[in-house]
């Protein structure tokens, strides 16, 4: 589904309880940056997302993951395979991206089964392809020292590892907005919990670096914040960083 202006000049599209955003340049032009690839069959979600904003794949210029987990890789090597784009990920989770599905976690998905709506998740994810998630064979890598990135939108990457070690969000300062990824989430695919708060250690791999990572999405003083799974929050960075710490691990 496609929600428009989540902030200005950025759309964001859910499918199978995770979001990828569709990143218009700053110079008004038609050039777009794709924020994440959701799982495999999220394709068809983009590629719907991009003509009801009458833009066409070949207005689509860059990819960038805020981390290289399943369901934010999804169709990424489709899309560079079959049309060209580069894919953008930081150095630390190179690796990860050649081989999605095997992540490190503090504790087994299985202690997630007493949450029923973990289960309904799971199992879109699985009807979207999460077991034929493809690795994806070049990437572009990117450390949190090289400044803006440069792709439309111009992100300026912040590093906030603990859900992967190579995680970052991106933030746009001219448009007061931070895409998070899973540094934070405002749905806990894991739980079905609801507010600001980051990933269960079932998907995370060192839950005191991710609490300890939330001081870089909290520094952008960023208006308004967009996660990996989850509805925009509009209230302030720092709202919702002083609510995940509240919430802590899970």
């Amino acid at each position: 589904m496609l929600h428009r202006d989540v902030a200005p000049g950025i759309h964001r599209v859910e499918d199978a309880f995770t979001n990828f955003y569709l990143v218009e340049a700053d110079d008004g032009g038609r050039a777009l940056t794709v924020v994440d690839a959701g799982l495999p069959a999220s394709w068809l979600a983009f590629r719907r997302a991009l003509r009801a904003l009458g833009r066409s794949l070949d207005d689509v210029e860059a990819l960038v993951l805020t981390h290289a987990h399943f369901d934010h890789v999804g169709f990424a090597e489709r899309l560079r395979w079959t049309r060209g784009v580069p894919v953008w990920v930081h150095e630390r989770d190179v690796s990860l991206s050649r081989h999605p599905l095997h992540y490190e976690h503090e504790h087994s998905v299985l202690r997630q089964a007493r949450y029923p709506k973990a289960d309904l998740v799971l199992a879109t994810m699985i009807a979207k392809g999460r077991q034929v998630t493809r690795g994806i064979r070049e990437v572009r890598g990117f450390s949190q020292l090289d400044g803006p990135l440069d792709v439309p939108g111009a992100p300026l990457p912040v590093f906030t590892p603990g859900h992967t070690h190579g995680h970052v969000g991106l933030h746009f300062p001219d448009r007061a907005t931070m895409i998070a990824g899973d540094a934070l989430v405002t749905f806990n695919p894991y739980t079905g919990g609801h507010g600001p708060q980051i990933v269960s250690g079932a998907a995370t791999a060192d839950s005191r670096q991710a609490l300890a990572s939330l001081q870089g999405v909290a520094d952008t003083a960023a208006g308004t914040l967009l996660t990996g799974h989850g509805p925009p929050w509009t209230a302030g960075v720092e709202a919702a960083v002083a609510q995940a710490r509240a919430a802590g691990p899970s």
